[in-house]
This record gives structure tokens, sequence and C-alpha cells, in this order.
């Protein structure tokens, strides 16, 4: 296997494993690391979302992996690599329209990569559309602000986005069941819902 490939070779570990070893040390808001290869890459899944391929984040992944990170951020890598694809063999046979996209991201746990989607949407939209857009765009940082024990936080963008959400109960009722959301996003122990399945 020539060299570049071998970086990009899928690390094989117990779920629980690489779920802790994804966790330590992956700290987006006190981590510049973190940071970067997050923003890199999710940056990446918009021209593979337009290309229909995965070799943009697959040459972010490369360029970070050929300095042997530690294991947490290989293992983040390699996971955001394989969300990646099966997000894009998701749209492959879904619509081409950007809320069910986001909704399909959701539904892999990757929450930033929401954001960085319906932001592109919400920057060319306007009046009632760019609110329900930015409440799904505040409903994904959630779960953000949440996975890194930012509680408060979360909470204060939850009663932001819970209004906005509920008034537009009858656009979500298109792709899901208002009701899960709203629940999950009023509730500070919740896990986030899966909302296309």
């Amino acid at each position: 296997m020539p060299a570049g490939n071998r970086l990009l070779a899928p690390i094989l570990l117990d779920g629980a494993v690489a779920s802790q070893m994804i966790n330590q040390g992956i700290d987006p808001f006190r981590d510049r690391l973190s940071r970067d290869i997050r923003n890199d890459l999710s940056e990446s899944l918009l021209t593979c979302l337009t290309q229909r391929q995965l070799t943009a984040a697959q040459a972010v992944a490369a360029r970070y992996l050929t300095n042997d990170p530690a294991p947490c951020y290989a293992a983040y890598i390699h996971d955001r690599l394989d969300r990646y694809a099966r997000f894009l063999a998701m749209v492959a046979g879904g619509p081409a329209d950007v809320v069910w996209q986001g909704l399909a991201l959701w539904d892999l746990g990757l929450f930033f990569e929401v954001h960085e989607i319906l932001e592109q949407a919400w920057l060319r939209s306007c009046g009632a559309d760019k609110i329900f857009l930015q409440a799904l765009i505040r409903a994904a940082g959630v779960y953000i602000k949440r996975e890194c024990g930012f509680y408060d936080a979360a909470a204060k963008m939850a009663a932001k986005a819970i209004p906005v959400l509920a008034a537009n109960r009858h656009r979500l009722a298109v792709y899901t069941d208002p009701k899960r959301l709203l629940t999950a996003l009023d509730s500070a122990t919740e896990k986030p819902p899966l909302l296309l399945s």
C-alpha cells in the first residue's frame, strides 16, 4: 500500500475505545489543533458535497495525518472520514434539499457540519427562511456545546432555537416529528434524537 494510502487506512478499534479516544483530547474550544482539524475537515465537506466524492476531506486528513498526530486526533480524523463517506452515500440517494442534508448530518452526529452546511444557505436566505435556518443551526449548536460540557451555553442556545422551531413545526414536519426535536432541546440530559429515521 502506498504511504499516502496507509495514512488514510482506518484505525480498527473497539467502539467504546474509539469513542473514548475521540473524546479525550479533542476540544475545539480550548485546543487550537482540535479546532483547526475540525474546521478544516468540516469546510472540506462543502467541496465533498459539491463534487459528490470524499477527495477534499481525504486531502485535509492526509495533511494532518502526515504529521503523526496524537492518537485522539488520528481517531477523530478517521471517524470524520467514515461519517463523511456515509453522509455522501445518503446524499446520493436523497433530495438536494439543504435542510434534509443538514438533518442527515445531524443523524450522523455531525453537529458542527450541520452548522457548516446550513450556514451557506442561511447566508443566501432572507426573512422567515433565514430565521428557520438560524434556529436549526442553533439546535445543532446545542449539541456542540453539550459535547464539550458547556451546559449553560447550550441551554441559552436551546432557549433561542425552541420558540422559532416550535413556530415552524409545519416546516419541520416535512422532515421529522417536530416534537422529538423540541423535547430533546428542552431537556438538558436528552441525547440528540435521530431526525430522519
